[in-house]
Order: C-alpha cells, then structure tokens, then sequence
C-alpha cells in the first residue's frame, strides 16, 4: 500500500515552436507539417502528467517580442524550444534575454535520414532540426547567458530522446514545487550541532523558499481539541500501514504499546490540522519542552505522524534540519522519496555502510511494510514512544546532501549507491545497507572533502546527474562524489 499524495506531482511548461517565415510562401504546406509535428511533441510533454501553455510559430522578430511577454505573464517553471526548421536567431535572441527560467532547445527530426532518391529542399527544410542549434548557442552567450541544453534525436521512436524530455518534465515539477513552497521552522537546533544553523533568507534568496516561523502552541492548540473518534479512525490508518513485531535484541525496544499508539495518533491528527492552517509544504523542527508536561508528550511523538506526511509529499525533518529538508522536498518532486538519513556504522567484513535515521521517514519507498516498535528511550533525546523502523528498497539509490560553504552559498552534494538485501538492527530506527563504489572507507573520505552537513536525503534509483542539472539551474555548486 502506497499513502497518496496531498497534492498532485505536475508542472507548467511553455512550449513555442521556432521556424522562418520566408519558407511559407516558398513551400506550401511546409507551415501545417512543422505545426503537426509541434503537436507531436506536446503530446510527448503531456504524458508526464504537467501542464503545456503551446505559445505556436515564432517565425519573426515581432513574434518574438511579443510572445516574451504572454511567457513573462505565464507564471512558467520551464520551456521547450522545439526546432522545427531552420529558424533566424532573431526568434530567439529576446526570449532568452528576458526570461530567468530553463529554456530547452528540442531539435526531433522526423526522418531518421532523407530519402535521397527522392530529395529536395522541402524534404531538407522539413528535417532541418538541428540547423539552428549553433546560432542560437552563440546567441546566448552574447546575451550573458549559459547555452541552454539540447535535445537531439528524432520524433518518432527515439527512447534516449524521450528520456530525457521526461527528465526535463520532471525537473520541471521539482521547479516548480519549490517556487514558493512555505517550509515551517519549529523550535531550534538540537544543541551543539553547528552543522545545522542556517539563515531563513537565505533560503528565500536561493530556492524561493518562505521558511514559516511557527510555534509548537500552533500544533497544541488543535491537540487539545483531537477527539476520541479521530484518534481511532487515524489509529486505524497508522495499522494499515505498519507492522506490529515483537522486540528482538535492543533492550531499550518494546512490542508498540497500546498508549504509544494512542498518542501517536493524536498527535498526527492535531499535525494534519496544523499544516492546513499554516499553509506548509515542509517543516524542520525540534523541541524539547518541559519535563512531564504535555508539551513533552506532544514533541516528542511526531515521528509516527511526519512519516505519513512524509510519504505524502510533506517533508519532515528533525533536529531543525532546513537544509535537508529541502534535499527531501527535491527528491519527492522528482517522484524517488526522500528519507531523512545519515552514516551509521560501518560493516567492515561485507563492505557497506548503514544510513538511517531516528524520527520521521518516507515510508513509501520502504522494501516491505514499515515497523512501529515503541521506544523506552529516544537516544540523544527527550522522550519515549512510537518509532520507525524500516529499509528502503533493495536497488539503486541516491544521496543528496545541502552543504553551506563559507560564504555562506549553499552547495549540492549528491552520490550513487546501491541498497542491498540482508538484516537491520531492530532498533526502532530506519537503517539500509548502502553499498558504495569503489567501497565504504574510499566513497566516506571523498564524501567528507566536500564539506557536507551530516545529514542527507535518501531516495531510490540512481538519479545524480538529474539532481546536478536542478542544481545548475537554481544557480547553486552542485558535485557528484
């Protein structure tokens, strides 16, 4: 069973086509047969389950002013140039000046090659995809701008190609989830770890983030007003998704109490209403609260309930971690998960490392059902309770770290690995067996040279270079270990 997402996964894509105007009048029906093979491509885009705004034919210099400011008012997270035929620069050279978004340039030919017995200039004209490519490349860097990224291949049956116009979809989604999203902070840093002090603005300068300054009194105000039938009803929904097991070697490990259960519940139903209230799409916190007060019983229970919002697309982390909360945000986006993790012991007899975290996780890419055990402690912290423990799935998976550097910019640290079949300590936790290239020691000495912060965002399949690209386009230093 899989939780359904709180919102829908999507996107919105510009798309214009570029061509010449001469050749209309030189070429009949050139004109209806480049904007058939536009609706071709569309309907690739569409399949991803995003939003198109088709902008048509730009094929002259007046088009191209005026169509820059309906894609300004578009509100758009990315756009496909599709190369239909030989296009001047003149369709391009504004659009790229005045827009601050991606801009990818599609060249799919129709014909893998021409039929050259039969040859001519429309059938060149109709194939001429790539033609511009170099000028409008030069362009942009006249312009002050990067080259943009190419497409290149063919409209019909090109796999490679059509891979890499559903990256860009789902770069676009990522995109566009972060434009705006209100990520709330909640109490402070978990003492002592200078690794994990960031400024709220800077978040807002980067990403287009709001970090929502939010009270722990948010959440206990709806607590106190949580009934006995809406505890039920979430107790219910947390027993579909979760194990119950016995414990097994670490003392500290109980079978879930009936009253961890409870609160737990409880506690994700007054979180429900609090994100609905505050209009979050994230938060990081920690809290410690009074000794033997509600407050303390409200704290520290949240991990049952952050991972079901976890796995619906609400990114929770603890320790006030902001940095991979937005790793986690990313990863989500892109459709890979995105659990909280860091290094855990190393295995140095079968050469792997285990990563994991205590409190909230994205159950969803978990290799088999979620385990609820309760704790009689939380190491490192205040508080006992309900606890979960589970490995993602067995396969490829991806590392995004959120450094910040001494400028205080913030830097993408991203790895590859492999999750590998085989036991987890019963601790409570989640922990999976990472399988690192060329092996463990090597892959931790070349992942610390990078500065990181010690936490992480875990997600399945390998996806670095997707990753790297989201990095280049929001302007920060992104590097793959």
């Amino acid at each position: 069973m899989l939780i359904e997402r709180r919102k829908k996964r999507t996107a919105r894509i510009g798309l214009f086509g570029v061509g010449h105007h001469t050749y209309w009048h030189q070429f009949e029906g050139l004109y209806d047969e480049l904007i058939g093979y536009m609706k071709e491509f569309e309907s690739m885009i569409k399949q991803n389950d995003v939003e198109v705004i088709n902008f048509g034919m730009v094929d002259n210099s007046f088009r191209s002013y005026e169509v820059v400011e309906q894609m300004k008012a578009a509100n758009l997270d990315l756009i496909f140039c599709d190369m239909l035929t030989y296009a001047t620069s003149s369709t391009w050279g504004i659009i790229q000046r005045e827009l601050d978004i991606p801009i990818v340039l599609v060249a799919l030919q129709p014909r893998k090659a021409l039929d050259y017995t039969k040859a001519s200039t429309y059938m060149q004209l109709a194939n001429d995809n790539i033609c511009s490519l170099p000028e409008f490349a030069g362009v942009s860097v006249r312009m002050g701008k990067k080259v943009p990224p190419a497409i290149i291949g063919t409209l019909y049956d090109d796999p490679k190609a059509r891979a890499e116009i559903d990256e860009w979809c789902r770069i676009a989604c990522v995109l566009h989830e972060i434009k705006g999203a209100r990520i709330g902070q909640m109490g402070h840093v978990l003492e002592a770890m200078l690794d994990m002090h960031t400024d709220p603005t800077a978040f807002t300068a980067q990403f287009g983030i709001h970090i929502v300054q939010v009270e722990p009194d948010d959440v206990m105000k709806h607590y106190k007003k949580v009934t006995d039938e809406e505890i039920e009803e979430k107790s219910r929904q947390i027993l579909c998704f979760f194990d119950i097991p016995d414990p097994k070697s670490d003392p500290i490990t109980e079978k879930l109490r009936p009253e961890d259960l409870y609160i737990s519940a409880k506690v994700a139903v007054a979180l429900d209403r609090f994100i609905e209230e505050k209009k979050l799409d994230g938060m990081a916190y920690y809290y410690e609260a009074e000794e033997g007060s509600e407050m303390r019983e409200l704290v520290t229970n949240f991990t049952v309930g952050n991972s079901l919002l976890c796995a619906a697309g609400f990114p929770m982390c603890g320790e006030l971690d902001l940095k991979t909360c937005v790793a986690m945000l990313i990863m989500d986006s892109l459709g890979i998960g995105g659990s909280f993790a860091e290094f855990h012991p190393i295995d140095f007899n079968e050469d792997f490392i285990l990563v994991g975290h205590d409190g909230p996780h994205h159950i969803n890419i978990a290799s088999e059902r979620p385990v609820l055990r309760s704790l009689k402690k939380y190491h490192g912290k205040p508080g006992s309770g309900a606890s979960v423990e589970f490995k993602i799935k067995e396969g490829p998976i991806t590392m995004l770290g959120i450094g910040v550097k001494y400028d205080g910019k913030f830097k993408f640290i991203i790895a590859e690995g492999e999750s590998v079949a085989g036991p987890i300590p019963p601790t409570g936790n989640t922990n999976t067996r990472g399988y690192f290239k060329p092996d463990a020691v090597t892959f931790l000495k070349r992942w610390l040279a990078e500065g990181p912060t010690h936490h992480f965002a875990l997600g399945v399949g390998h996806h670095a270079s997707t990753i790297k690209i989201i990095g280049d386009v929001l302007g920060i230093e992104a590097v793959i270990v």
